[in-house]
């Protein structure tokens, strides 16, 4: 109870910088879809599987991309100068094989890609998995 608290940044410079930009991207497709910053896996993921939920469970991805009803569509996740440094790369693997299973988009953005670069991978995921606009008869 004698804790003493301080707030923390939720995400570095780069990171909100990049985030910002997915969210200024998605407004422009007009199709209701949201961007979170620091989502659990465990609360996007499951399987009936103990062990393989245990593997997620803790993990975090930067950014999760939803739909306007919350289901997951792509995790971003903003590869810094200090992502290579201890087991990050395998943290990386697990998480982007328990997404891909769960048919979860991941998108990797690393600090020199542009914003047309994320442009262009935020249109392939809205053409990946918008709902197809009805077809004339």
């Amino acid at each position: 109870m004698n804790a003493e608290f301080q707030p923390k940044r939720l995400m570095s410079k780069s990171e909100a910088r990049t985030f910002l930009q997915i969210e200024r991207l998605l407004r422009g497709h007009a199709n209701g879809w949201r961007v979170m910053a620091q989502v659990s896996l465990g609360e996007v993921l499951t399987t009936t599987d103990a062990k393989a939920f245990a593997a997620v469970n803790s993990k975090r991805v930067d950014m999760l991309v939803i739909a306007r009803d919350g289901q997951p569509l792509a995790a971003v996740e903003f590869q810094g100068s200090g992502h290579y440094l201890g087991t990050a790369a395998a943290r990386d693997a697990v998480k982007r094989e328990a997404l891909r299973r769960a048919g979860v988009d991941f998108i990797e953005v690393k600090p020199h890609h542009s914003e047309e670069d994320l442009a262009f991978e935020i249109a392939r995921l809205v053409r990946l998995k918008a709902p197809s606009a009805p077809q004339p008869a």
